[in-house]
């Protein structure tokens, strides 16, 4: 209620985790237990279970929600890459009364023999599966790490994606030099972190059939009005409200507003792609990214 009346305009759940979703099949004796490594049975989804309330709870916070009408979109989120137990939860999750499923695809690929392409396979046929299996939207979000990231957008979408989320973040460990141990640990985005996702944005809208939101780097209005010139349809804040409370939505809201009225602007759809990189005939815009690329190296001041 907070969130809805401080201007948001939906509600992402925090992410159910795949290994989460196995362990409980585990339990029923389904499948063997998805235990990382130095782990211990209960200990490690314990620790899950603290992020997100675990999975039978997650679907009791579904249901409230819905039945509590909130008068916004409640989205539950779904995170993996490979299991079909996500299909299998992604059902209950609509059933439960989600206005939608987020499809968070995260499979960090370590191993040198599975080929890219056999990869990107495995995403669209879990993305074609899940929408197979729900009634509501799909969004799905992905990571920037793909060769030909817009082909893999479109052939996600063609699967069944409704919107695509950019993007997800590889929290990379530190290391300790006294202890010589692996520090894990998470550093909230800031606004620099909005560039990556805007770029994309800007070279992805009018050439797909489907929403794009921007993830990570959202921390102001002057960020919001961003994603909007680029095309996307949607801003999403998580670190913004972890460091300064829901009251920064009421900020970033008003701000965008006061922004349209100085700019001679009555809503957001006038100014929505007018800086987006218009689609060259054959969908691929190279050149314009080289060339881009260039000017932004040779724009640095030259040392005097």
């Amino acid at each position: 209620m907070e969130l809805r009346d401080a201007g948001v305009g939906a509600v992402v759940l925090p992410s159910l985790f795949q290994e989460q979703l196995e362990f409980e099949a585990f339990k029923f004796g389904c499948v063997s237990p998805p235990l990382p490594a130095g782990a211990s049975m209960p200990g490690w989804f314990s620790d899950v279970d603290t992020y997100n309330s675990g999975a039978e709870r997650y679907l009791n916070l579904v249901e409230r929600a819905a039945a509590a009408d909130l008068g916004i979109p409640v989205i539950a989120s779904i995170n993996g890459g490979s299991s079909t137990t996500l299909i299998r939860y992604a059902r209950q999750l609509d059933e439960a009364g989600a206005d939608a499923i987020e499809l968070n695809l995260y499979q960090p690929v370590t191993g040198n023999r599975r080929p890219a392409a056999e990869i990107e396979d495995g995403y669209v046929d879990l993305v074609g599966a899940v929408r197979n299996a729900i009634d509501v939207p799909l969004a799905v979000k992905i990571g920037p790490w793909f060769t030909a990231l817009a082909h893999v957008a479109r052939r996600l979408v063609v699967a069944g994606a409704d919107g695509l989320v950019l993007f997800n973040r590889f929290y990379q460990p530190d290391i300790d030099v006294d202890t010589l141990e692996i520090v894990p640990g998470i550093t909230l985005s800031s606004s620099d972190d909005l560039r990556l996702p805007l770029s994309w944005i800007a070279l992805l809208s009018g050439s797909l059939p489907a929403s794009l939101a921007a993830s990570s780097g959202v921390h102001t209005a002057a960020d919001a009005v961003k994603v909007l010139l680029a095309g996307g349809d949607v801003a999403m804040m998580t670190s913004a409200l972890l460091e300064h409370g829901v009251a920064r939505v009421r900020e970033v809201v008003d701000g965008v507003s006061a922004w349209l009225t100085s700019h001679d602007y009555l809503s957001v759809d006038q100014i929505r792609g007018l800086l987006s990189v218009a689609p060259a005939p054959d969908g691929d815009v190279a050149e314009h990214e080289r060339f881009d690329y260039v000017h932004t190296l040779t724009s640095y001041p030259t040392p005097s």
